[in-house]
Formats: structure tokens, sequence, C-alpha cells
């Protein structure tokens, strides 16, 4: 289930299509539940954890086979606990879980055309839950006029709000910001065409 409601995806549409009605940046907003399943993990965890068993019980009486069956048992019975949910997640480094967010937001930018805009103008306001990651990826024709330090405020304040569960309310605040930031660099020009929907995407949620 996501965390914003029918009802604030549509307010999340509303402002994004009034911040375009100032600019000629096109705006594309993504939630996701999380950037990777991260099956691998639990795995990895319990192939280290069953690494070190023949070695305990190098000096027990124990058949070469009953260390092996050992071994095995304990591969199997950590790969299932580190399954679960509450112990899967601590088990992921923070370098892994920050690495396959900025992954997906990249992808994102790609697979929602953002790097197709007519002037280059394509911004992506990109949050994953599970990771509590945010990030703004804008192509060169925003970049050029908006240094990249100008979204940390942002990007910080976006991430406080997920956090706290208030992401529909960071979202907003997030917009509102953008807007003031993209008027004033990419102002609205005559003729300017609206190229991409006016949207929250969201990946993950059933």
């Amino acid at each position: 289930m996501a965390l914003i409601s029918k009802a604030e995806q549509t307010q999340i549409a509303e402002r994004i299509a009034e911040v375009e009605r100032h600019t000629d940046a096109e705006l594309v907003t993504v939630l996701a539940a999380q950037s990777d399943d991260y099956r691998y993990i639990p795995v990895l965890w319990a192939a280290l954890a069953a690494l070190p068993v023949p070695s305990l019980l190098l000096f027990t009486s124990w058949n070469p086979s009953a260390v092996v069956a050992a071994q095995l048992a304990t591969f199997c019975l950590c790969a299932v606990l580190f399954r679960l949910p509450i112990l899967q997640y601590r088990l992921i480094p923070p370098s892994v879980r920050r690495w396959r967010a900025a992954n997906m937001a990249r992808r994102q930018f790609l697979e929602q055309g953002l790097h197709h805009t007519a002037d280059a103008t394509g911004l992506l306001l990109f949050v994953s839950e599970a990771e509590h990651y945010v990030e703004i990826l804008a192509d060169r024709g925003i970049h050029q006029r908006i240094p990249e330090a100008h979204w940390a405020e942002i990007v910080e304040a976006l991430v406080s709000s997920v956090r706290a569960g208030d992401t529909a309310g960071g979202f907003d605040r997030a917009l509102t910001q953008l807007g003031t930031l993209l008027a004033t660099a990419v102002p609205k020009t005559p003729g300017n065409l609206n190229e991409l929907d006016d949207r929250l995407v969201l990946l993950g949620y059933d």
C-alpha cells in the first residue's frame, strides 16, 4: 500500500500542473516502495554464517558427513531467517541501499522520457520509501541554470518528511520550492507545450 492516498495523488498532480504553468520544465515525480528486492543479501549473509562451521567443529568427534550436514543446515536456517523483513533490511549495507536507489532514479529518468524533452528541461523528483532516499535529477537545460547545490535543502526536507510518515506533505512542500526555483530560472515561454503527464508515478505498490 502506498504512503499516499488517491486524493493526495490527485493533489500532487494538480501541484505539478500548477508548477508547470510558470516554467518550461517538464516535471515528473516518482514514489517507489523500494529500489531492489535485495534477494541476494540473505543468501550472502547465510553463506558467511555457514562458512566457519567446519572450523568450529574441527576438533570435535563429528565425522566429515556430519560436519557438512551441520554447515548446510546452518546455511538453510540462516537463509530463511534473514529473509524476514525485520532482519533482512538491517543486513543491507547503507552504501548498497544508496547505490540501488540512485541506480533506480537514473533508470526512471530514462523510462519516464525526461531525456527526450524538446528543450532538455526534464526534471525528476524521485523518492524510494524503503531506503528513505530522495534525489532530484535535471536534464542539461535546467542543470546549466540551477546548480545541484540548490536541490540539497529540498532533498533533505523531503527525506525528513518521508521518515516522519508525512510523504504527501513533503511532496507538496518540495514541489512548491521547486516551482519557485524553476519559475525564476526556466520561466514559461509562449508556445511551450506540456510534453509529459502531470501525475505521481507509483512503483512497487499493489
